[in-house]
């Protein structure tokens, strides 16, 4: 895959998945847009890219907030252009049942994982669709395909997510521009670090790391596939809680709720 000179923006770049995307892209020679709200780390994630030797820069913005995220775009757009290839990745997860939950908690997840995507995609598409070239990465989860007790919340961002990025694929046909989504399983980042997940285990024996992650957006990039499900043995899980979801949906969802129960 060659991504030299290609201009690369990432939400959620100063840690975790974003973090190893931006090293990723950079050991490519790709030029990174990185946006977080955190521009602390956002410069330190700068400082260390630079033994790549690409351009990279640093943008402190709110994905959840429209009006941040019209502001920030129309100022990479007046400085760049266009971009080449957007990954939405900013996202997070509150855990605990929807009757504990606030209404603020629930809707604060689709704000930022489900509309801080809508409010990325919207401003930059049309300049893709102009040049008729880029590629749109969105970061869900497995949780796109499996409703789950203590997560339902953001299982439903994710399903969103999900939905909206198959919708558009139809539309995108024949354009030059594309997306795809990448669904991985549980991930070793500070994802976990929410206080509401102080009562249950951080991570499976299972989970990922970040990298395995980054290089799967890397692949989605230039991949005609809607979906790229990591690891993709997992795609086998998918098929069978959709093939026969009376045989699975029960294992599942009295697997996480004994877990939901012990982390009250």
């Amino acid at each position: 895959m060659n991504f030299k000179e290609k201009t690369v923006l990432i939400t959620g770049a100063s840690s975790g998945i974003g973090y190893a995307s931006a090293v990723q892209f950079a050991k490519k020679g790709a030029k990174l847009i990185l946006v977080s709200r955190n521009k602390e780390k956002l410069n330190q994630v700068s400082e260390d890219l630079k033994k790549y030797n690409v351009p990279t820069f640093a943008y402190e913005c709110d994905v959840s907030d429209k009006l941040q995220v019209n502001k920030i775009s129309k100022i990479i757009l007046d400085r760049f252009g266009s971009i080449d290839i957007l990954v939405n990745n900013a996202g997070f997860a509150v855990y605990g049942s929807v009757s504990n939950l606030t209404i603020e908690e629930i809707e604060s997840q689709m704000e930022t994982n489900y509309f801080g995507m809508i409010y990325f995609v919207k401003n930059f598409l049309p300049s893709m669709l102009e040049k008729k070239s880029g590629h749109i990465v969105n970061v869900a989860s497995v949780a796109a395909s499996f409703g789950l007790p203590g997560i339902a919340s953001y299982c439903a961002s994710k399903f969103a997510m999900l939905g909206f990025s198959e919708g558009l694929k139809h539309e995108l046909k024949g354009t030059g521009v594309d997306i795809s989504v990448v669904s991985p399983i549980m991930v070793r980042t500070n994802f976990f670090n929410h206080p509401s997940f102080n009562n249950m285990p951080k991570y499976s024996p299972t989970s990922l790391s970040p990298e395995t992650v980054a290089k799967a957006i890397l692949r989605a990039s230039n991949s005609p596939r809607l979906e790229i499900i990591v690891p993709g043995f997992v795609r086998g899980a998918v098929w069978i809680k959709n093939t026969i979801p009376y045989l699975i949906n029960p294992v599942l969802g009295m697997s996480f709720n004994k877990q939901l129960k012990k982390s009250k």
